[in-house]
């Protein structure tokens, strides 16, 4: 999520959203999932119908990772590890001389384990 001048300011992670549409009670006792038809799955999604990401954010979000291009994948893993954000931001490099510089992109931790792993 960005404010109006494109600045980073918070990430939702899709385990987040996941707890909007998954009952407290299932949440708190995943046993009870089983007796959910599909169709009543498919049915509990109905519950971010209207709602904008802001809505679901925690009412004090966690600071969000920022980066600028110039990072390299482990300031940029340390960074997501100490947040525990799936997310970083990566802003604009102006060589710390803008304040707030724009959003440019972001990285997943996906992304960045395809990086950092050898594949064989």
């Amino acid at each position: 999520m960005v404010d109006a001048d494109r600045h980073p300011v918070a990430v939702l992670p899709g385990s987040q959203i996941l707890r909007f549409i998954v009952p407290r009670h299932v949440q708190d006792d995943p046993a009870l999932a089983h007796v959910y038809g599909e169709r009543q799955a498919d049915q509990l999604c109905t519950t971010l119908a209207g709602r904008t990401v802001k809505d679901l954010l925690p009412a004090d979000p966690p600071q969000l990772p920022v980066v600028d291009g110039d990072a390299t994948a482990m300031e940029i893993a340390a960074l997501m590890a100490a947040a525990r954000s799936p997310l970083a931001a990566v802003v604009e490099s102006k060589g710390g001389k803008v304040k707030n510089p724009p959003l440019i992109g972001a990285i997943s931790v996906v992304a960045l384990l395809e990086r950092l792993l050898p594949t064989h």
